[in-house]
């Protein structure tokens, strides 16, 4: 490698010659100018190679942030979840002390990424952690096999944190009662504010089950008057579905009339889950988010659906899903027994 060399102005200087092509820069220090010479000789004998041996090559000058914002430009980018993902790679690369970020490419190995997923660890839960990795998982995965910049992804060599229990909170009626309250939600006033747009929201929520951001993107042309229609691409899964609508569900949805032309509800789902949040906490509730009634509903639906429906309804392909969000307590399971047990035998 060249050697830098002190220019009279205190600067380092440094050329390059790599088959035939030159280049030079000047930086403050000499370490500076090493490291800018270590990542050119590389681009300029990648230009060289070309094709798969200039991917390689170009892994190995290129860092771990490098290879995240690549994956943020060319792939968060198009996904439905690119807000949040844009997000949390922000938060990976510049916040967390531990982070490997500069380790280049080619140095990269799993205890880089332990000790990284041990800090973590510390600051913040199991879940979290999980999430962070999963979504550095896929970055390295990326890199191996779209980029070329990995001989494998370091990642699969990691322990991953113990997965958390999922989570089991039913809103209970007296809690969903206080909340539309305090949303000003009625059947019978005009729709006027974006908090009343939040409490029938809520409504469709409880009765169908539908993610917040399903709802926040329902379309006036989706409704039909049995069900709604989720278009591929507009769901988690990527994938379309009809959801069935109840007649207090449609109802609901006609109270929507006049205060979007287009979408039904006319909130962003960054707007609906903040509005939820500060008026559950004006209404002194906590303990659940607007997500739990994805479970509140299944969990009453359960109650009169084949586990066939309702996997339907919910956009589940795996019928074990189902266990995850059928949440009744031992009280509600035994007064449903009870019941039955009253019941005179058929003839």
């Amino acid at each position: 490698m060249a050697t830098p060399k002190k220019t009279a102005a205190g600067t380092w200087r440094i050329q390059l010659e790599i088959k035939g092509q030159r280049d030079a820069g000047t930086f403050p220090t000499k370490r500076e100018a090493q490291d800018w010479a270590a990542v050119r000789t590389l681009e300029l004998k990648a230009a060289a190679k070309g094709g798969k041996a200039a991917a390689q090559l170009m892994g190995e000058a290129r860092t771990l942030n490098d290879a995240m914002l690549r994956y943020k430009d060319e792939v968060s980018s198009k996904k439905r979840g690119w807000r949040w993902e844009f997000v949390r790679i922000d938060a990976i690369t510049t916040h967390h002390a531990r982070w490997p970020g500069q380790r280049r490419m080619a140095d990269l190995d799993a205890q880089d990424l332990i000790k990284w997923r041990d800090s973590r660890l510390k600051e913040v839960s199991d879940a979290t952690v999980l999430r962070e990795m999963a979504l550095v998982s896929g970055v390295l995965d990326v890199a191996h096999k779209d980029w070329g910049w990995l001989t494998k992804n370091p990642m699969v060599d990691v322990r991953k944190p113990s997965t958390p229990a999922h989570r089991e909170r039913v809103i209970a009626g007296s809690e969903i009662r206080r909340m539309l309250k305090a949303l000003d939600w009625s059947t019978t006033k005009p729709i006027k504010k974006t908090k009343q747009a939040v409490g029938c929201c809520f409504v469709l929520a409880l009765q169908t089950g539908m993610r917040a951001g399903e709802i926040a993107g329902l379309k006036w042309e989706d409704v039909r008057e049995t069900y709604c229609i989720l278009h591929a691409g507009s769901t988690k899964t990527g994938k379309g579905r009809q959801v069935p609508l109840t007649p207090v569900a449609r109802r609901n949805i006609e109270l929507m009339r006049g205060f979007d032309a287009e979408r039904v509800f006319g909130v962003d789902a960054s707007v609906l889950d903040a509005t939820f949040r500060r008026y559950r906490d004006k209404a002194d509730l906590s303990g659940f988010t607007f997500h739990d009634t994805r479970h509140t509903a299944a969990t009453r639906m359960a109650q009169v659906l084949h586990v066939l429906d309702l996997c339907k309804v919910f956009g589940w392909a795996n019928t074990g899903r189902a266990l995850t969000y059928y949440n009744p307590t031992g009280a509600d399971i035994a007064a449903r027994l009870t019941a039955a047990s009253r019941m005179p035998p058929r003839q």
